[in-house]
């Protein structure tokens, strides 16, 4: 941006009292192989994102939204928890620092914490697969929580509370967009037989609460974690009204990340008790698992960065599990391990960049690939392609399910 431009933008600021940007983001992506159950496209849009910032003294409001034209969707009604429709509103909180050892923020806010690459344990907050598997921006694997965060610091311990008076799940794998694995029917669906949910959406009944202590030793970052609220996904069915169901979630764990062998080296474990089936012998609620995380990253060279992550589910109360399964319903193994690696490397004046994410499930058999090439052309402008393949040998298994959902994408953005 020249000069003159700045000067503009300043002056156009000044007359509207707070700052604002945004972006204009189109993007398209075709599937690489027929599915039957969804339409060729599996993404077709164009959204304007506007944000607009005004501090105040100690306070801070921020608004930010998008525009969106979306040429795939079927139904183009607004709905601001789901995000369809033809405006997704992101943020709109106030913040303020109500005293010197305290923070407050309250509204539309997007939260994150923990240690993973791509992969969310003590992480409850609201994600967005269909944005994810779709190529829309990395940006929008996570949805907006409707929350009220206190932030408390102190010498020795500091804290993160957050309240969330009713529930925000995940933007939920419907089938209106990708097909997937109905393991009521057993077999592929989409958009002809879109998922029915029944989701808690009871104020101040059906409400979240997250907790996180963190502080530093050292070099070394530490944090416990504790969450109260619902499984994020359906995560059982009600069979007597034909629908999926959010069944209620305790959530305890643990992280450390820190500097080993020139790079970050990061862990992070969460236990997942399934307050609606304890036992594990209910087979409409999932079991209670344990899932565990080590991850490890580090530049080889100027400008090359590897990762790698290896992760773990264990299902708690297999055996009662496996009594409870009906009869023909596919299995899950008690152990589900998982593998990534991140491979980015960046170019001409790290104007270039080119990334591989892989997950590889060696107890299903199946992956996922994200090739990327991103290219910045200039302050404003910049242009981006690829891909989202699934490799699975069964239809069942997370990864599998998804592999006749394999597209490519192009996307062209300009900032302001």
């Amino acid at each position: 941006m020249d000069r003159t431009q700045e000067q503009a933008k300043e002056v156009v600021e000044e007359n509207l009292l707070f700052d604002l940007s945004g972006f204009i983001d189109a993007r398209s992506g075709r599937r690489t192989r027929h599915d039957p159950n969804e339409s060729d496209f599996a993404l077709g849009e164009i959204r304007a994102r506007i944000e607009a910032e005004k501090t105040l003294n100690d306070a801070l409001a921020r608004l930010s939204f998008d525009l969106l034209y979306d040429a795939v969707a079927t139904d183009h009604d607004v709905d601001l928890e789901t995000g369809e429709g033809w405006l997704d509103l992101r943020e709109a909180f106030v913040t303020t620092r109500a005293a010197g050892f305290l923070d407050l923020k309250i509204g539309r806010q997007i939260l994150t914490w923990g240690t993973g690459d791509l992969i969310f344990i003590n992480d409850l907050f609201p994600k967005d697969f269909v944005s994810f598997f779709i190529g829309r921006h990395r940006e929008y694997l996570k949805a907006p929580s409707d929350s009220f965060k206190a932030s408390f610091f102190s010498r020795f311990l500091n804290l993160d509370f957050v309240y969330t008076p009713r529930f925000d799940p995940d933007r939920i794998i419907d089938g209106s967009r990708i097909s997937f694995f109905s393991p009521t029917s057993g077999q592929l669906t989409g958009r002809r037989s879109v998922v029915s949910v029944d989701r808690p959406d009871q104020w101040f009944r059906d409400d979240e609460i997250a907790v996180r202590l963190y502080r530093n030793l050292g070099a070394l970052e530490v944090a416990g974690y504790l969450y109260r609220g619902f499984w994020k996904s359906p995560a059982g069915n009600d069979p007597a009204r034909g629908q999926s169901i959010f069944p209620r979630l305790t959530v305890a764990g643990a992280s450390a990340r820190g500097p080993l062998m020139g790079g970050i080296a990061n862990a992070e474990f969460g236990f997942y008790r399934s307050e609606d089936d304890t036992r594990g012998s209910d087979p409409m609620v999932r079991n209670s698992e344990l899932r565990f995380l080590i991850g490890f990253e580090r530049e080889l060279w100027r400008d090359l960065t590897l990762g790698a992550q290896y992760y773990l589910e264990r299902i708690n109360d297999y055996s009662n599990y496996q009594r409870s399964l009906p009869a023909g319903a596919p299995r899950s193994d008690e152990n589900r391990h998982l593998l990534t690696a991140r491979v980015t490397q960046q170019l001409l004046q790290q104007n270039l960049e080119l990334g591989l994410f892989a997950y590889w499930v060696p107890s299903d058999h199946d992956a996922y690939l994200r090739p990327r090439i991103h290219y910045k052309i200039d302050d404003h402008w910049s242009a981006e392609m690829g891909g989202h393949i699934f490799l699975g040998r069964r239809s069942h298994t997370f990864f599998g399910q998804f592999k006749r959902n394999s597209s490519l994408y192009l996307a062209v953005r300009f900032g302001f």
